[in-house]
């Protein structure tokens, strides 16, 4: 990728202050509130305020990523939810040509020393908004006294409703008018609810490492305002980290390529990435929304939720359905589902990873994920789905209009990807067993066709690139990710930096599938370790080295943890790889 590196312009500049009981880190919460299954309540539910939906919203990006269970380790043996007082500035930023902007935050701590400046940069994991990432960058950057800038990288909770025409502010707060962080184009007649990620007309994976510079070039710029007397503040003059997971992983990466000495070093926890030349991640997920309800009747032991006993009886007849269209093979339901695990094992698919797939298999996220990428790979507006999905107000998959009380949270609590918090996923033909929408879904990469065309030269445009040469990087992915599996993306992308002479290490992480936030089940806690803490521990071990070249770079390793089941994480349990002696 060529150098973007010209400043850009940020609108909407907004400076707040987060001290005493509303600190940066976990908006005065503290890890007992954050625990809490229950939200801050909104003082007048259809009208929140901007602190209180500031607050809801960490609440929920915190529990929708790290394990804060007790004994679970968060706070204790890695990561802090220390209070970190200080300011925040948003604004929004625009990548050129785009036709939506993306939102981007900075949290300065007043711990901050302009005379060891640095800045950590992160984009938010899956669709989620902008304090998507506090967990992991807020955690560990404020911690060390860092600046912290976010982006939600063209994704985000800013949904909007197109029957009453209400969206959010800048302060997270809905209103029908003004200066929104989500505005659809071109969706005359739709109705429902549109969001950023499918509905921005943008294909914003394909800039995610641009989101991800912006994000910087705006931390920079948030220095300059909050300690005028030491601007200005560069690349050259402060110390800067790029970090992120999942989706966030994977703009990390995309911000590798950018040409320029932006980065000082960069950590991509199980990054979503997908290597020109080999099938991307699309082609998987259409193929796992198809065929893994009924693949996992060939395993036993699956881990719960979703238990099994319930989800079997749709896996039944998804394979009845997939055999008598010549899907699968097999005159019984066990011979069905041994064809169709064999399937998914040719295309790359361990089966640690496909028993950690039973997750999303069992609350339809292959299915929500295939529908939404889709439609922001061919750059469809709302109501204009190639395979005839939409998104509306309802609940139990019965359509409605969304009440103000519903929709005013949102911004807070919504995941970038329905269904859910109200919003609901609409097949074109409910009554099939979803089998013609997840045909035409993966018809998408299969077959030809102007919508097929249209959708592959978006998915061409989000693959990952080498990274520049010199700059260190640490990739680190769970062996048994179900989501976004090891074999598809960090074993494809580590050999792809290291032919082109990148510096990275490789930490591949046994027992480790893809939400840490599952653990606070039992099942999952027996079964699985959290990824967090060998985040925290990159970013330790590479932070040691810029500090000091001496200390060596994080080194490859295959780490054997041991889950810590009912009993407290132990540190010794997580098996945390040394940095290479110099």
């Amino acid at each position: 990728m060529s150098n973007t590196g010209a400043t850009p312009v940020f609108e909407q500049w907004r400076e707040t202050e987060h001290r005493g009981n509303d600190d940066l880190l976990t908006a005065g919460l503290g890890l007992e509130g954050l625990r809490s299954g229950t939200a801050a309540a909104f003082a007048s539910p259809a009208s929140p305020t901007a602190g209180e939906a500031r607050r809801r919203a960490i609440w929920s990006s915190w529990r929708g990523i790290a394990d804060l269970t007790p004994g679970g380790g968060f706070g204790d043996v890695y990561g802090t939810v220390q209070p970190s007082p200080g300011r925040e500035f948003s604004a929004y930023a625009r990548i050129p040509g785009a036709r939506q902007p993306h939102r981007v935050l900075v949290q300065v701590p007043d711990s901050f020393d302009p005379s060891r400046r640095c800045l950590v940069v992160t984009a938010s994991s899956g669709s989620r908004g902008i304090y998507g990432a506090t967990s992991v960058a807020g955690s560990w950057g404020l911690a060390h006294g860092c600046a912290v800038a976010y982006t939600d990288k063209g994704a985000g909770s800013d949904y909007y409703d197109l029957d009453a025409k209400v969206g959010f502010q800048a302060d997270g707060t809905p209103a029908k008018r003004g200066t929104l962080g989500f505005a659809p184009e071109g969706g005359a007649g739709a109705h429902g609810v549109a969001f950023k990620h499918a509905h921005s007309g943008d294909n914003p994976e394909a800039d995610w490492g641009r989101h991800l510079l912006q994000a910087l070039q705006f931390g920079l710029q948030a220095l300059d305002r909050a300690y005028p007397r030491s601007a200005p503040f560069t690349p050259a003059n402060t110390r800067t980290l790029g970090v992120g997971v999942s989706n966030g992983g994977g703009a990390v990466l995309r911000a590798a390529e950018i040409e320029g000495d932006w980065f000082d070093g960069l950590v991509a926890g199980e990054p979503n990435v997908s290597v020109a030349g080999a099938p991307p991640l699309y082609d998987f997920v259409t193929q796992a929304a198809l065929l893994m309800p009924c693949a996992l009747l060939a395993i036993d032991d699956l881990p719960q939720p979703p238990v099994q006993a319930q989800t079997r009886p749709a896996g039944i007849q998804r394979c009845a359905v997939l055999a008598s269209t010549g899907q699968v093979q097999g005159a019984d339901t066990e011979a069905q589902a041994r064809s169709a695990w064999q399937q998914l094992a040719n295309a790359g698919l361990s089966e640690p990873a496909l028993r950690a797939g039973a997750f999303s298999t069992g609350f339809d996220l292959w299915r929500a994920i295939a529908v939404t990428y889709a439609s922001a790979y061919g750059g469809y507006a709302a109501g204009k789905h190639p395979c005839g999905y939409t998104f509306a107000a309802g609940h139990d998959g019965r359509p409605g209009i969304a009440t103000p009380e519903v929709r005013a949270a949102w911004w807070s609590e919504a995941s970038g990807i329905p269904p859910g918090n109200g919003v609901i996923l609409l097949d074109g033909d409910p009554a099939a067993d979803q089998l013609p929408g997840l045909a035409c879904l993966r018809s998408l990469w299969t077959h030809d066709g102007a919508a097929a065309e249209r959708v592959r030269a978006g998915i061409a445009r989000a693959a990952v690139n080498p990274p520049r040469s010199g700059l260190p990087i640490v990739v680190i992915h769970g062996i048994d990710d179900g989501l976004v599996p090891i074999s598809m993306t960090s074993d494809r992308y580590v050999p792809l930096a290291r032919n082109a002479g990148a510096r990275i290490a490789y930490w591949r992480v046994a027992n480790a599938q893809h939400f840490d936030s599952l653990l606070a089940f039992p099942d999952y806690r027996k079964r699985y370790v959290p990824l967090l803490p060998y985040m925290f521990a990159a970013m330790d071990q590479l932070w040691e080295h810029l500090e000091d070249p001496t200390r060596g770079l994080p080194q490859d390793a295959l780490i054997t943890p041991t889950p810590r089941a009912e009993a407290p994480m132990q540190p010794a349990q997580l098996s945390i790889p040394a940095a290479s002696s110099r």
